[in-house]
């Protein structure tokens, strides 16, 4: 059959709606197009962060002790504490949809938003020097409630901490457990890691309290990576604990500091020890 005359109006030419809409599609997908453009390239609130470094408390970190203690006999100790950390892209990183995709299709990725990676500060050098002091200000802490745990007093006893180009309050519990591990051990002449290579994050308070922490599923993933079998997370993160935890990592919740070092004891001991 032949093919059908082209819709004219009542003069013979062809009608514009039908003339026109060709034109009309092509130009909107060459706006959405443009539009998908832009987005992919502008920079968006949010951060994509992975799992850190780690360092071991009861040892040296770029090549000067973690832990210096003045004042006490230091015993020699077996096994690890190890911080954990993760690494997040900088403040001033352009973070683009391609990114986001990526960060939320891998594994050991985490697309965090950028306020809850860097809640304070509006350039790189005022977020950096707003770590550092939570950093000066959880070891402080960290020392205080070692030593008021171990019945010491803080002008007979120094303790110096040194953790270069780490920022933040979460280290503060492992802080606390390398001071006792490296004064008193487990109380009866072995270490409080029993030999083991014992992970964790959390906050500390003067009086042991026990804080939560962010990023908890990537810092899991860090220890795992770094031999840990044993990982110490606060009690209130166990459920982000649990998400992608690796196979072999033993999860032990804490709240206080005591509570801590009991559970240290007695896994050393075959004794009971809380799990998540």
């Amino acid at each position: 059959m032949p093919a059908a005359p082209p819709v004219t109006d009542s003069l013979g030419t062809t009608a514009p709606g039908r003339r026109r809409r060709p034109l009309m599609l092509t130009l909107c997908s060459a706006l959405v197009a443009a539009l998908l453009g832009v987005a992919a390239l502008a920079p968006l609130p949010y951060s994509v962060a992975q799992p850190g470094m780690t360092a071991d408390v009861l040892g040296e970190h770029e090549g000067e002790p973690v832990i210096s203690i003045s004042g006490t006999e230091v015993r020699d100790t077996d096994g690890e504490l190890r911080m954990t950390t993760i690494a997040a892209t900088s403040p001033d990183a352009r973070v683009g949809i391609a990114e986001l995709i990526a960060g939320y299709a891998a594994s050991d990725r985490a697309v965090m938003p950028r306020d809850a990676v860097y809640p304070v500060g509006d350039t790189t050098e005022e977020i950096r020097e707003h770590g550092t002091a939570q950093m000066r200000e959880s070891q402080g802490a960290a020392v205080e409630a070692a030593l008021v745990h171990l019945g010491m007093e803080d002008g007979d006893v120094a303790v110096e901490l040194r953790l270069a180009d780490v920022g933040g309050p979460s280290a503060g519990l492992l802080f606390s457990l390398g001071i006792i591990d490296l004064i008193e051990g487990d109380g009866n002449g072995g270490g409080l890691t029993g030999g083991l290579t014992v992970a964790g994050t959390g906050t500390i308070s003067p009086d042991g309290t026990v804080g939560a922490v962010g990023g908890v599923p990537l810092k899991t993933q860090a220890a795992h990576r770094d031999g840990a079998t044993v990982f110490l997370v606060p009690e209130r993160e166990c459920g982000d604990a649990k998400s992608g935890l690796p196979q072999g990592l033993r999860l032990i919740p804490v709240t206080t500091l005591a509570g801590a070092v009991a559970d240290l004891r007695a896994l050393g001991t075959g004794g009971r020890v809380s799990s998540c």
